[in-house]
């Protein structure tokens, strides 16, 4: 059988991509190419160029491959272009998961694993990890329209042979391991991205969006998970279905929270080099601190994070921004030089 990765061309997606492969997976990935990159995707992988909105494409590719599950990255996902232009994030997140889904059931794909997001969860009143039990208040167009996507794919399971589970990812963050992936997006808003390309001077500098929240210094807080334990949870989550599992919806994340200065420092220190960072107002729709607990991903799913650790994600992600800078052209010499050595 075949998974069809949508999106596959992108950050988590490529990680999927390889994650898959290496579990003996044959792996199929549409891609439109619009922030995801055609050399990101694994060689043994087969690749179309398209919308998951295109259904001639999408019977196409249902025609030519087994395909028993889709796992669907492809959509918008940066907060304040959302609340800039909702309509498009309610087309390209909400509306083509939609045709996604109803071409999947048609053609009879049972297996459905989507992409959601905490940002359905908005500012909770507690200052407690967030349970999936939390009612929830989405703020921003990105947050509604993953929330709206997630209740298709229940009404549809209850109605069709289909079933599904939908990851809500706190901050992924990080890179492969064995680098052969990560996050490569250009002007991307991640603030890990960010922070690290600072370092090797690849950015102006760094802005703080608050530094006036209810937190221990004042700026946001967050779960940051490494994407190489996101894509874990995927396929489990696949293999959870596979074994006749019911649909679920589970967050992904560590259960610990680290504010942006804490991220920064940890730049800082791993990296040896201090960079400029400036301070500015509350964005829309930025909560003051959101932080998992995934109980109930490890306990359906079995799922067991392996890169828990800040120093780790800030390390993979300074090693892939250089092997991005030599790849651009950009003179990376020295740069190895001032990486510090691993805390012990």
């Amino acid at each position: 059988m075949t998974v069809l990765v949508t999106g596959g061309a992108g950050y988590i997606g490529s990680h999927m991509v390889w994650k898959l492969l290496d579990a003996g997976e044959d792996v199929v990935v549409i891609d439109r190419l619009s922030t995801g990159f055609r050399w990101a995707v694994a060689p043994a992988a087969r690749f179309y160029l398209g919308d998951v909105a295109d259904e001639a494409l999408l019977q196409k590719i249902f025609a030519e491959n087994d395909i028993d599950a889709i796992i669907h990255f492809a959509g918008s996902a940066v907060v304040p272009m959302s609340i800039e232009d909702p309509l498009a994030y309610y087309d390209n997140n909400t509306g083509k998961t939609r045709i996604l889904a109803s071409a999947a059931i048609k053609a009879g794909i049972r297996h459905f694993v989507f992409s959601s997001t905490a940002a359905v969860y908005g500012p909770q009143p507690s200052s407690e990890p967030v349970r999936e039990s939390a009612p929830p208040r989405p703020e921003t167009p990105y947050g509604q329209s993953k929330l709206m996507s997630e209740l298709m794919l229940r009404d549809a399971a209850a109605a069709y042979d289909f079933r599904y589970v939908a990851l809500r990812y706190f901050n992924v963050a990080g890179a492969d391991p064995k680098g052969r992936a990560g996050q490569s997006t250009d002007g991307a808003t991640h603030l890990v991205k960010v922070a690290c390309e600072a370092a090797l001077g690849r950015r102006r500098q760094v802005d703080i969006y608050g530094t006036d929240y209810p937190t221990h210094d004042g700026t946001g807080v967050r779960d940051y998970i490494h994407v190489s334990d996101l894509v874990e949870a995927h396929l489990m989550a696949l293999q959870h279905l596979r074994n006749g599992g019911r649909p679920l919806v589970a967050n992904c994340g560590y259960g610990t929270g680290y504010s942006v200065l804490d991220v920064l420092n940890m730049v800082t220190r791993v990296y040896g080099r201090a960079f400029r960072i400036h301070m500015a107002q509350r964005r829309p729709g930025d909560a003051a601190s959101v932080v998992a607990d995934a109980t109930l991903a490890q306990r359906e799913l079995g799922w067991a994070p392996k890169y828990n650790c800040m120093e780790t994600i800030i390390r993979s992600s300074l090693e892939w921004e250089i092997y991005l800078a030599h790849k651009s052209g950009f003179d990376v010499s020295g740069l190895h030089k001032v990486f510090a050595a691993p805390s012990v």
